[in-house]
């Protein structure tokens, strides 16, 4: 099983990259640091510049495998949500049950994120850090509609789809299934970031807490 999980690959829309850094050494070395860096500076903080120096290669070289750290957050916050669907896929695959399934992904995708070894390059724990702080700035932009028009976004959605339909399966009945699927999405990662930094707006304090929030939000929703 180790074997075929460290086999998976992520597959990132090619539009996103000029090379794919999966597919190199220097590559894997851009994403592993880029992910420390932007945890440590921030997005707005962070430059190519600095990231050469930190891996001891020339700026130029990072700009061929991405035209501008817009899209390098693009690959980041792409390669996070399909981690996220391949860890919702093995989890719920085998249950029958469509509550239980239901329940099991809410886990998923609002569990703490625990660091993955099938990925040897990638810090999952710091690339869920940026997810929380800074996902919307890869969207919140003046070219989100033409770059949702070439499937920069397809793998978030797709994920919002496999839980929308998870919804459905539980309630057929149930009028906004894609609204509760992607309020999920955001919602868990809002609160989170208000754990972290705005504690007096949110109860979710504890480990499992967020955990807990939504799977009474999403049931209670759906009558259940």
């Amino acid at each position: 099983m180790d074997r075929l999980l460290q086999s998976i690959k992520i597959e990132i829309n090619q539009n996103i990259y000029l090379k794919d850094p999966q597919s190199s050494d220097l590559g894997k070395k851009i994403i592993e640091h880029s992910i420390i860096m932007i945890q440590e500076l921030g997005f707005e903080n962070f430059t190519f510049k600095k990231l050469g120096v930190q891996i001891s290669s020339n700026e130029s070289s990072i700009y061929r495998y991405f035209e501008n750290k817009h899209k390098l957050l693009l690959y980041l916050t792409s390669w996070y949500w399909g981690w996220l669907e391949y860890q919702l896929v093995f989890s719920t695959n085998s249950i029958q049950n469509n509550t239980e399934k239901l329940k099991t992904a809410i886990e998923v995708i609002t569990r703490e994120i625990e660091e993955d070894s099938s990925f040897s390059y990638i810090n999952e724990v710091l690339l869920n850090k940026i997810i929380i702080a800074e996902y919307s700035k890869s969207y919140l932009t003046k070219e989100v509609d033409k770059e949702n028009k070439e499937g920069y976004f397809v793998i978030y959605k797709r994920l919002a789809d496999r839980l929308s339909k998870m919804i459905k399966s539980v309630n057929p009945n149930y009028s906004f299934p894609t609204s509760l699927a992607s309020t999920l999405l955001e919602g868990s990662l809002h609160q989170y970031f208000l754990r972290d930094h705005f504690t007096s707006l949110t109860e979710c304090k504890r480990s499992n807490s967020v955990t807990v929030y939504f799977t009474d939000l999403v049931f209670n929703s759906l009558n259940t």
